[in-house]
């Protein structure tokens, strides 16, 4: 099953680390897709609501899947994603939790807010890289998208 144009991927990460980590498994990956950075809440928020720099949506597409990090300063993932689950225009896209945290309260507070997946970032660059594949493989390759909500 192939898609007709590459997807866009939305990743909310603020650790540079981390950014440079994932874009590099990426490209590693050979997954070509589009992928958008937002390094805080409030930039990930401006980006889904189109607002601001974001507002031409030729240049700043919804996504296809959001990557997103928990533990941010100011507005945290956890904010993000309820934001994200209760607005009818974005409730549908798959919000995949990327995180550090093994803790059971942060994936239970993921679930009952509405991420699709919950994954905790492998230590290794290998072990990433297996991950973003598999990431690649379900969520853009085999996954069958729910239509977007106008």
């Amino acid at each position: 099953m192939h898609m007709t144009k590459p997807a866009t991927i939305l990743l909310v990460e603020d650790q540079r680390m981390d950014i440079e980590l994932t874009l590099n498994a990426f490209r590693e990956a050979r997954l070509a897709n589009s992928i958008r950075v937002a390094t805080t809440g409030e930039e990930a928020l401006h980006y889904l609501e189109g607002e601001g720099e974001f507002s031409d949506r030729q240049s700043h597409p919804l996504p296809d899947l959001i990557l997103l990090d928990l533990k941010m300063p100011g507005i945290d993932g956890f904010e993000v994603l309820k934001m994200i689950k209760t607005t009818d225009k974005l409730k549908r896209i798959p919000v995949i939790v990327l995180t550090s945290s093994k803790e059971e309260g942060d994936r239970a507070l993921s679930y009952d807010l509405g991420a699709n997946s919950y994954l905790v970032k492998p230590v290794s660059f290998d072990g990433f890289l297996h991950t973003v594949k598999e990431i690649g493989e379900y969520w853009i390759v085999l996954n069958v998208k729910p239509p977007l909500n106008a």
